[in-house]
Order: C-alpha cells, then sequence, then structure tokens
C-alpha cells in the first residue's frame, strides 16, 4: 500500500475533522473497561498512526484523561470519541475506525485486552488476542 496515501475522518456533526497517511495497519479491537464506558459500546476499534503522520484539520477536539496513562479526544459538540494517546507510546495517536470516512478499508487485525472481553461476544474469532496490548 502507498505509505503517502490519505486518509480522513471526523466526528458524527462535522465540528472536528482530521487527517493522517500512510498504510492502514495495526487495526485492533479493543475490550478495555475503560473503552466500553467511554464510547457506550461493547468494543472499540484503533488503528494506531505515528503522531507525526497525523493532524487536525478542523475544529479542536475536548480531551478526558481517562487513567494516568491515557488521553481520549473527542467532539465537546456531538461526543463522538475521535482518538487517544497513550503513555505506552507517545509517539503514536491511536484513531477510531468508526470514524474514519471509509471504515469499510480498515478491517481489524488482532484483539487487545482480551482478558476485559465480555464472554458473549464473538467477533472476528479469527484474529489473534493479546491479554493485554503488545507494542512493537
Amino acid at each position: 500500500m502507498d505509505t503517502n496515501q490519505a486518509h480522513e475522518g471526523g466526528c458524527h456533526c462535522g465540528h472536528i475533522r482530521y487527517q493522517f497517511s500512510g498504510p492502514l495497519r495495526d487495526i485492533a479491537h479493543c475490550h478495555c473497561s475503560i473503552c466500553r464506558k467511554v464510547s457506550g459500546g461493547i468494543v472499540t476499534t484503533w488503528i494506531t498512526v505515528p503522531a507525526e503522520k497525523f493532524q487536525w484539520v478542523k475544529g479542536t477536539p475536548a480531551r478526558y484523561d481517562s487513567s494516568a496513562s491515557c488521553v481520549r479526544f473527542f467532539c465537546a459538540n456531538c461526543g463522538a470519541q475521535l482518538a487517544l494517546v497513550t503513555a505506552l507510546s507517545p509517539d503514536n495517536i491511536d484513531v477510531t475506525i468508526a470514524t474514519l470516512d471509509h471504515p469499510e478499508t480498515a478491517p481489524a487485525e488482532r484483539h487487545i485486552w482480551t482478558d476485559s472481553r465480555l464472554p458473549w461476544l464473538h467477533l472476528d474469532e479469527h484474529l489473534p488476542g493479546e491479554a493485554e496490548e503488545t507494542l512493537d
């Protein structure tokens, strides 16, 4: 895939827009309880992007420190969860796949934080899973 390929996305109401360049890889279904609580969903799918390849192009997202090591960015108007930065990987930003303009082009490659997975959830069971998250 072209490493300069541009990808765009944003919140539901259109107040916040972002873009990044690079391949669509390192995409994971996160099962942690924090993602569930802040999104209201049973799983959140993220793509990890080098921070230097990412930019907010419209609006300024609100931020929420969801833990001592994680800052989340969301639209203060519609509430859409857009991205996060974690101290575990400070040179990257994780972007929610659901907010991409074309999420259908970004299938998940793995599961993370599987120890928190809801026992009744069956999603992409053919993908590998990690009890926490392994960072390369």
